[in-house]
């Protein structure tokens, strides 16, 4: 298999493979290319910490490092090679991720492991490691996308804690889609700092679209993150808080 296949491994043959070989499968994936250190030490902590398969977490280390990897996406029952080029804002990708995302929704995504890019971005002066042009796909609409229906209900932990957030001034959205509530919100985020807890309150709003906005801005570097503003505030809590908490509150 190579990149340029719309062949999707399934886990037990990926981890069949790289057990009997040592390798990924891809035979596009030998050289000299390695992660970038300050990359492979966020990836090292997040491996340790409960989000370590979380691929919204993966995704924002490299958007923040502006680095490209390959990452292999544990969707299905499948093993899905995503290679994001921050600095390109494209994906490569054998089969149509964001259409994927947005068709099915993705409740369950995890990341199996992360490589250095076994391709290289149009463009670039080694041609021979440029794959077929129909497999790269610009990047932001699968940000977008991950960030609106993707698994994560929660802030992605760059952004979470006390907090006020605004859009920053230079951010657009392009054609990127928008429905219902969404764009009054991201138009008064233009002009007000706000807490999640408030923007959570706002018409149309819920916490979990709120949190899901957040997170899609933030992915798309179009988040200001603000922990001294007067309009700082803790996160309300997005998780059930059990048979407790449904007795404190029927009190």
């Amino acid at each position: 298999m190579d990149f340029d296949s719309s062949t999707l491994w399934r886990i037990s043959e990926f981890e069949r493979i790289r057990l009997d070989t040592g390798h990924s499968g891809y035979n596009k994936l030998s050289g000299p290319t390695v992660l970038p250190t300050t990359l492979v030490s966020e990836l090292a902590r997040l491996e340790y910490s409960r989000e370590g398969s979380d691929a919204m977490e993966v995704l924002a280390a490299c958007m923040r490092h502006r680095e490209a990897a390959l990452v292999y996406v544990l969707h299905r029952g499948l093993v899905w090679p995503i290679t994001v080029f921050p600095r390109e804002r494209l994906y490569h990708s054998p089969r149509d991720f964001t259409r994927e995302v947005k068709e099915g929704g993705m409740r369950e995504l995890h990341v199996h492991s992360v490589e250095p890019p076994g391709v290289r971005a149009p463009g670039h002066f080694m041609s021979e490691r440029v794959a077929e042009e129909r497999h790269y796909r610009p990047l932001d609409p699968l940000l977008w996308a991950l960030g609106l229906h993707g698994p994560r209900g929660t802030l992605i932990d760059e952004i979470s804690g006390s907090a006020a957030y605004r859009i920053s001034p230079d951010f657009h959205l392009g054609s990127l889609a928008v429905s219902g509530a969404l764009g009054p919100v991201i138009q008064r985020l233009r002009r007000e700092t706000a807490s999640l807890r408030a923007i959570s309150r706002w018409p149309g709003m819920t916490v979990d679209r709120a949190v899901r906005l957040l997170n899609g801005l933030y992915l798309l570097s179009g988040l200001m993150v603000l922990r001294m503003h007067p309009a700082a505030r803790k996160e309300p809590s997005t998780q059930s808080s059990g048979w407790l908490g449904w007795i404190k509150k029927s009190r």
